[in-house]
This record gives C-alpha cells, structure tokens and sequence, in this order.
C-alpha cells in the first residue's frame, strides 16, 4: 500500500515545534582550511540557481504530491486525519502546527485586507489541535482562491525558503557540498524537520557525521552522502507514514551512484513505484 506523503510531512511539521532551531553554521571542523572538495563545490552552481532550485522542488513534488507540477500545489488543501488539522500548499503548512498560522499572517503583512487575513483569529485558536472550528468549507474555498493570487503564492514561496530550504542549502554548503547534497539536505528537512532531535533533520546530520566527515573536514563527497542517507533511511524506517524510503533509494541514490553531484538532467528516477524523469 502506497504511504501517505503529505501525512509524512505533517509529521515532520509537528515535530519541527518542538524541536530545537537548526544551526547552519559550520561545525568547528568545517571552519577549518577548505579542503579540495569545498573548493570543487563553490566552482558549481548551487541548488539555489533558480533553474536547479525548479528541479528540486520538481523532486521533493514527485514524493510528496505524485506529480512533477509543484506550482499546482498552491490550492491544495485537505484533512488527512492525522489529528493536526488541514494540511495545505506546496511544503503541507498545517492549521494545527502552527505554520499555516505563520503564513497567513505573512501574507496579510504582504497584503492586508486579503481574503484570508478574517480567518487569522481562528486559526490562533485552533491551533495546536485538529479542530476546524472556524474555518470549515468556508475557509477551504477561499484558500482555493487565495492560491491564484500571486501574492499568495509568493507568501507560500518565502515561508518555505525561510523554513526549510534556505537552512538546508546553507549548511549544506558549509559541509562542502555540491548541489546533489544540498538537495538531499533539503528534502530530509522537508520530511522530518529542522532541529536537533534525533529523528529531525539535524539528529540525521550528526548521526552521519559519526560515519564519515563531510567535505569540508576533507572527507569524501560520495562517502558522506551515502553515510547521511543511511542514517536519514534509519529515522525513515521508525514511522510508519515513512517506511517507504524509495525518494532516497530509487531517487538520490540513483543520482549518487551515477556521481551526478551538480544534480544535471536529465535525470530518471522513481517514488512509490512511478516512473519519472527531468530532461533540460
């Protein structure tokens, strides 16, 4: 039976409340002399290039939405029955976690008076909680409509950066890494959370660093990154709503064992069982 993706992410979200802020400064190791290996992935683009950026989030889509179409992801919402509520938009921000409360209070501050901003007080009040008091077939509607606003998506757009991608990227590059591993960083974060929990995105990190040295401390780029997504698989296999780690074996794997470290198409790689490639 297929996993529920977007039910894997709202997991994550609750757990990233908890959980202590990410770090993106380099560990005192990585602080010291750059190595080779740093060196080669400041030469290359980084995931934040806006072509490769698109493929990532082209990526993170196909797990977490079965689709390569990420900016139809905008208008969606659903109640999954995970106990946290509505789950909604392109990274699966959460009425009962409390970043769906962030976003629709960064869009009002973008634009005030939007057709969001009257549901602000309800979502104070149910958050924390599965309720949809206050909100309802009412508010679905209008974030169905508040999704074709370019303000809405730019909102949507700024809180994932803020949240998950930006942190994953940036640390990334301080561990030396090019831009498949700033990817594989970024997806982790987008699962599991930003923090230093055990099984957040930050527990991942430093359980592969008790494997192998990153980079930037002049170990090998393939060694680290087989090491992180062993143990990411490791944290995956505890949740039920995780178990199927294909996004890591049938997708980053695929591309690491090729060596495609800069993350060029075309690639060709599989979730769940679906087949699918990026070609330019």
């Amino acid at each position: 039976m297929r996993p529920q993706p977007r039910r894997a992410l709202r997991i994550a979200l609750a757990a990233a409340l908890v959980a202590a802020p990410l770090t993106v400064a380099a560990t005192s190791a990585a602080q010291a002399a750059p190595s080779a290996a740093t060196s080669v992935q400041a030469a290359g683009v980084g995931l934040d290039d806006p072509h490769k950026k698109d493929i990532a989030m082209r990526l993170v889509s196909s797990a977490e939405n079965s689709s390569l179409d990420w900016k139809a992801q905008y208008k969606y919402i659903e109640d999954i029955k995970d106990g946290r509520g509505y789950t909604a938009g392109i990274i699966g921000f959460c009425s009962g976690t409390g970043d769906m409360l962030e976003l629709v209070q960064h869009y009002t501050d973008l634009k005030p008076g939007n057709i969001l901003a009257k549901y602000l007080p309800a979502l104070k009040k149910v958050n924390g909680s599965e309720s949809h008091a206050g909100l309802g077939a009412a508010f679905e509607k209008d974030w169905a409509t508040a999704a074709q606003d370019t303000v809405f998506q730019q909102a949507q757009n700024d809180e994932r950066d803020r949240v998950y991608f930006n942190p994953a990227v940036n640390q990334a590059k301080a561990d030396g890494l090019r831009a498949l591993g700033q990817f594989a960083y970024y997806d982790a974060i987008v699962m599991h959370g930003p923090g230093s929990g055990s099984d957040s995105f930050g527990g991942i990190r430093a359980a592969a660093m008790k494997k192998a040295r990153t980079p930037a401390q002049g170990g090998d780029e393939a060694t680290y990154l087989k090491a992180f997504l062993d143990a990411r698989k490791v944290v995956m296999k505890k949740e039920a709503a995780h178990a199927d780690t294909s996004r890591v074996d049938t997708a980053q794997l695929v591309f690491l064992n090729a060596k495609n470290f800069d993350l060029n198409p075309p690639l060709k790689w599989k979730v769940y069982g679906d087949s699918y490639a990026i070609n330019s």
